[in-house]
């Protein structure tokens, strides 16, 4: 799973008219090549994040995430889960990358206990 975003990925990097041009014609939500892309600003929003913080955050390992494709009667759609230090956030998407379902739990000041990190719930 890749995130997408505002295509600035070292502090004080520019993001060039092509990559903006990308960005500004990209669903919130792809599939390329086996992988599903998302826009990372989604996923920030979701966890209740700045955006320049997610990056950061994924790459530390303080953020994790399940991609997850529907069989039988959810077959064509995608639960996409993000799980931070004290908060779940999901998204349902259709083949199309059309969000049919957002959610998120947030844990207030404990930790996020390990049932809510299992798939399928």
């Amino acid at each position: 799973m890749r995130l997408s975003g505002d295509g600035a990925t070292e502090p004080g990097a520019r993001m060039t008219a092509a990559t903006r041009h990308q960005v500004q014609r990209m669903k919130p939500i792809e599939f390329e090549n086996g992988t599903v892309q998302i826009d990372a600003a989604i996923v920030a929003e979701g966890l209740g994040l700045a955006p320049s913080l997610l990056q950061e955050e994924m790459r530390a390992g303080r953020i994790t995430s399940l991609a997850e494709r529907g069989v039988d009667a959810d077959s064509g759609r995608h639960r996409l889960t993000f799980f931070s230090e004290h908060r779940r956030f999901r998204v349902v998407v259709d083949e199309t990358g059309a969000i049919i379902q957002r959610s998120a739990v947030d844990f207030g000041d404990s930790l996020l206990p390990k049932s809510a990190r299992k798939p399928g719930d």
